[in-house]
C-alpha cells in the first residue's frame, strides 16, 4: 500500500564532511540566508565572502572532524534515525523523511520532487523555540514552494520535554543545571514581540517540572553568539567561568533546543565549555545527551504530524 503522506522532519543541515572546504560550501549557504544573517546584502556579503570564508572553514572543519563518526555528521545520521522513529509510530500510511534546510537532502529540492509526484506534504521543522533564523527560515522555504502543510512542535510539549527529562534521570541532583538555548540577537528577539526568549523561558520551566529538579539549583542560559552586536544571555561560556568562582563545582548542560547531537553539542559545550569550565576550577561537568534516542520524542512527533492532517 502506497502511503497517503509524505512527512519530512527538518533540521538544519550538515556540511558533507569535515573537510575546510565543504564547510566552506555549506557556510557560504548558510550565511547566505537573510533570515539567518539580516544584515544588508551589500554590506555582509562582502564581510562573509572576503573575512568569514577565509578564516573559518579551516577552523571550523577541524571542530566538525573532532565529533565525525563512521556513519559522518552525527546530525545528519540522527536526524535519519528519528525519522525511522517516527515512521515506525506513524505506521503504513505515512512515509517519513528526514530533510535539512541547507546542504544535502535540501528542503525545497524535496518539496519540489515531492509536488512533481502528487504528494501530500507535512513539514515539521526540529526547532521547538521558533526564531526567523531556524523555523523561520523552513516555513519561508516551503511557502516559496507553495506546497506543504506546515507542523510545530510546541516549547511545552509534553512528549518533547519527557524526552529531554529523561535525560536528567541520572544526572546529580546537587549539581548546578544550566539549561542552554543557541541564542539569537537581542534586537531579532525584540522584533519578534520576544517569542523565541519566552519559547526558551516555556520549555525551562516544563523541563524542571518533569524532572523534579530543583529551581535554586538550575538557570537558564545561551550560547553560540555570533558577531558585535548583543545577543540574549546569560551566555553559557561566561557562567561556566564564574561559577566555581561563586563555589559551584559541579554542572550539567543540558541543551534542550537541539534534538539531535550536532557541533554545538558536542563540540560547543562537549569539548570547549567542558575546558572552560574545568580550567575555571570546577571539578565536575556533565553534558546532557539530546533527545532523538528517546521514544518519547518519536511519539511527540509522530502526534504532532497526526494532528497536522486533515
Amino acid at each position: 500500500m502506497q502511503p497517503r503522506r509524505t512527512a519530512l522532519l527538518v533540521n538544519l543541515g550538515t556540511p558533507r564532511e569535515p573537510t575546510a572546504s565543504a564547510v566552506r560550501e555549506f557556510l557560504a549557504e548558510f550565511l547566505s540566508d537573510p533570515l539567518v544573517v539580516d544584515w544588508p546584502a551589500w554590506l555582509w556579503q562582502p564581510v562573509l565572502r572576503g573575512l568569514v570564508l577565509r578564516s573559518r572553514p579551516a577552523r571550523v572543519a577541524e571542530a566538525y572532524a573532532s565529533i565525525w563518526t563512521a556513519q559522518g555528521s552525527p546530525l545528519a545520521a540522527q536526524t535519519c534515525a528519528l525519522a525511522e522513529a517516527v515512521q515506525r509510530e506513524l505506521g503504513a500510511t505515512w512515509e517519513v523523511r528526514a530533510a535539512f534546510r541547507y546542504g544535502r537532502l535540501a528542503l525545497a529540492h524535496e518539496l519540489a520532487s515531492l509536488r512533481a509526484a502528487g504528494r501530500e506534504v507535512h513539514v515539521l521543522p526540529l526547532f521547538p523555540q521558533r526564531t526567523q533564523s531556524s523555523s523561520g527560515s523552513i516555513e519561508a522555504v516551503v511557502a516559496r514552494a507553495g506546497h506543504g502543510r506546515l507542523a510545530a512542535l510546541e516549547p511545552a510539549d509534553a512528549g518533547y520535554v519527557a524526552s529531554v527529562a529523561a535525560g536528567l534521570a541520572q544526572a546529580p541532583r546537587e549539581a548546578r543545571l544550566l539549561v542552554s538555548f543557541h541564542s539569537i540577537p537581542r534586537r531579532v528577539d525584540r522584533a519578534e514581540g520576544a517569542r523565541y526568549s519566552a519559547d526558551c523561558r516555556r520549555t525551562f520551566e516544563a523541563l524542571l517540572a518533569a524532572a523534579s529538579w530543583p529551581r535554586e539549583q538550575a538557570e537558564l542560559c545561551f550560547q553560540s553568539r555570533f558577531g558585535p552586536e548583543p545577543w540574549l544571555g546569560p551566555q553559557l561560556a561566561a557562567r561556566l567561568t564564574e561559577l566555581p568562582r561563586a563555589g559551584v563545582r559541579s554542572v550539567c548542560v543540558v541543551t534542550p533546543g537541539f534534538l539531535t547531537e550536532g557541533l554545538e553539542t558536542l563540540e560547543e559545550v562537549g569539548i570547549r565549555a567542558r575546558e572552560t569550565f574545568l580550567e575555571a576550577g570546577g571539578t565536575h561537568f556533565e553534558r546532557i545527551r539530546c533527545p532523538a534516542g528517546q521514544p518519547e520524542l518519536a511519539r511527540a512527533l509522530a502526534r504532532v504530524l497526526e494532528k497536522s492532517a486533515p
